[in-house]
């Protein structure tokens, strides 16, 4: 007889689930991805469900935002487009930080939240979590130093993926 998981449950399960995925891509692309690793892990369905471009166009930034998923269309089959401050055009060695973090929007869609776009990159990368956390806020800080000028944080990484 089976039974319906809980919504902690299905939670716990879509976890683990990432977790597991963003280590294969780290068996598989790892221990260092960059650009050219990027480009053919983008291509791989088994690691990105849905065909997945990057562009170094702000358009769909809001202000202090480094990446964003954006789709082509109202179907997920259409596509996305992972939309990077060009400004880290000159850190090329971060973009996939970026990337993986916007790769659960494209795979998971909804459902997916930031902690789990979290336990993917950090597992893509072969890191721990708050070490990747860390890394994100550090380049939206940089972001936010290069924009204004200022010489202070109060960027964000990313969009919320909830």
């Amino acid at each position: 007889m089976s039974r319906e998981l809980t919504a902690d449950e299905a939670r716990q399960s879509l976890s683990e689930h990432v977790a597991a995925k963003g280590a294969g891509i780290f068996e598989k692309y790892g221990p260092c991805i960059g650009w050219n690793q990027l480009l053919r892990l983008l291509q791989d369905r088994a690691c990105v469900r849905y065909p997945c471009t990057v562009a170094f166009d702000p358009a769909p930034l809001q202000k202090g935002e480094c990446a964003y998923a954006r789709p082509n269309g109202d179907k997920p089959e259409e596509g996305f487009v992972i939309h990077i401050h060009p400004l880290f055009m000159t850190r090329m060695d971060r973009v996939a930080h970026l990337a993986l973090y916007q790769l659960v929007v494209v795979n998971y869609g909804p459902f997916a939240s930031s902690d789990d776009a979290e336990i993917f990159g950090a597992a893509a990368l072969g890191m721990g979590r708050e070490e990747y956390y860390e890394g994100l806020c550090e380049m939206a800080d940089w972001l936010q130093e290069q924009s204004c000028g200022c010489g202070g944080g109060g960027g964000e990484p990313t969009r919320n993926v909830v």
